[in-house]
Order: C-alpha cells, then structure tokens, then sequence
C-alpha cells in the first residue's frame, strides 16, 4: 500500500463525504425551482441533440483548458494560473453556498448571489493566497460539488459514459506513458504553494523517530532536511463521481445514484490497497470501473 493506513483512510474519507455533498447539491440544482447563479441556468439539455452538442461543446473546452494549463506551466505564469484558480473556486464555492443562502437572497438580483460570493472570496483567498492545509481540504470539500453542478444539466447516461472513457484514457496517458500529470502537480505543490485537489502531508514512523532524536540532540539545522510525504488526489478523480452521480440522479433513481458513489469508493480503495510507494497512478480508470460497475447494478435492480 502506498500510504498509511490512517492516511488512506483520512484520503478515502473527504473522497467519501465530498461525494455525498455532491449529491445533495446536484439534488438540489436540479430541480426547476432552483436555478444555478452567475447565469449559468440557461446551459440545460433536454433533447438528445442538446445533449450530443453540448457533449461536443464540453470535450472541446476540456482539451483547451488542459492546453492554456499547459501552456501557462511551462511560462510558469504564475500569477494567471493563481487568479485563474482563485476566479474557479470563488464560483464553485458561490454555487454551493447559493443552494443554502438562495432564501436569504430572495429580495436581490437572483443572477447575482451577493451573500453566497461574499462567503466565498475570503475562504478562496486563504486558499489560493495563503497556504493552509485545513483550509484547503475543507474547501476542497465543497468546491468539486459546486464544479459538479454546472456539468450535471448538460450530461445524460451515455454522454456521461463516453466521457468517463476518454477521461480515464487520458488519465493513463497523462500518468503512464507522458507523465504530464505528475509534472503538472509537483509545479503546483512547490512552485504555486496550491494543489486541485486533497493533499495530505504526513512524515513516517522512521522520520518521526529521526526527528525525535535530532531535537534531543539540538541539532537544528538538520531538521529542515527532514524529508515529509505527501499523500493527493487529484481534482478530476473527485468531481467526475460527482457528476456521474448526479446524472444517474437526475435520470434513475436515488439507489442507482448511491450505488455509483459506491462503486467510485470501492474503485479508489481497490487502487489505495494495490499501490506501490514511489510509483504513480492514474486513479480515473480504476474509479470509472467502479463507477460502472455501480451503474450496472442499479440499472438491474432499480
């Protein structure tokens, strides 16, 4: 196993409870009485062309994104990568805030969540400008929920299936075979202070020990070498369950729902059980094949 135990099971626990945030939300959203904020509530699907478009539409902006991700890594723009962040979560923060402040705002401009983005700015602040590891798993919590919803209206069953394929294809390309996925993280772990997605770190049994040692001997200078591990989960392996349970959601039942999250679980617990240390790999596949798993069953029983 790569990680520790306590570790794994701090990883699989967010993993756990953002799924079931998640589903709420997009519960929420998707009913017709409650409109996404920031106008995103004209982007719904209802026709099977709708849906092929805006599928289209949506794999087009994906592999930009990746390319202006790139692009903007390898001038190490820091400062656009660090606003682009901040503008994301302040957003995907503001949508989930919306769903429970949406009463309060009742009197305002509907399209413009005035209580839900002031919420929202100081907590993606302290997350994109101050490095805080509570502040940054919290929010991460809630952020992915909140990414989850703008996908869910424009998704069906087999746009659904079709992108977990090509998301889990370019997982194993992007960690196998390119190893862009690992430069990517490691650029934004050292370099941008920040990391999409839950990032643990934690020192083993033997540092611990070293470290204890070298106190007792006064020797400073040393413990600044003191090497700490760094247990993550990448942004994509969190929201894409979200959003598959959403659409399953919206178009079965709250079981099939259910048994997709299950299935994510399962997924990323087989991948924490069966990894090596010091080795890298792309969670989606082995997600997407729990997740399928998940979506086969309820499909039988519900």
């Amino acid at each position: 196993m790569k990680h520790t135990w306590k570790i794994t099971a701090i990883l699989l626990g967010m993993f756990l409870i953002t799924q079931l945030i998640g589903l709420a939300i997009t519960n929420h959203y998707n009913s017709e009485e409650n409109n996404l904020p920031y106008g995103m509530g004209i982007y719904e699907a209802t026709e099977q062309s709708d849906y092929n478009s805006y599928f289209s539409q949506l794999v087009i902006a994906f592999i930009f994104a990746i390319f202006l991700l790139l692009i903007f890594t390898k001038f190490e723009l820091k400062f656009v990568l660090r606003a682009w962040f901040f503008l994301v979560v302040i957003i995907a923060l503001g949508i989930f805030f919306y769903s429970l402040t949406k009463d309060f705002d009742s009197l305002l401009w509907k399209e413009i969540p005035i209580i839900a983005t002031l919420v929202a700015i100081p907590l993606a602040y302290f997350k994109i400008y101050k490095r805080s590891f509570v502040v940054h798993n919290v929010t991460e919590l809630l952020v992915y929920p909140g990414i989850a919803c703008v996908f869910v209206p424009i998704l069906n069953i087999w746009t659904i299936i079709i992108l977990l394929v090509l998301i889990s294809v370019y997982d194993m390309w992007a960690v196998w075979k390119s190893g862009i996925m690992q430069k990517m993280a490691k650029y934004q772990i050292d370099k941008l202070k920040l990391f999409s997605g839950f990032f643990v770190p934690y020192i083993s049994k033997t540092m611990r020990q070293k470290i204890k040692n070298l106190k007792q001997s006064k020797s400073k200078s040393k413990l600044k070498k003191i090497k700490v591990n760094v247990a993550i989960l990448g942004g994509g392996d969190v929201v894409f369950p979200i959003i598959t349970s959403g659409v399953v959601l919206k178009f079965w039942e709250l079981g099939p729902a259910l048994l997709v999250i299950a299935g994510a679980f399962l997924g990323l617990l087989s991948l924490f059980l069966f990894s090596e240390k010091k080795k890298f790999y792309p969670a989606m596949p082995f997600i997407t094949a729990g997740i399928f798993l998940g979506m086969i069953i309820g499909w039988l029983i519900f």
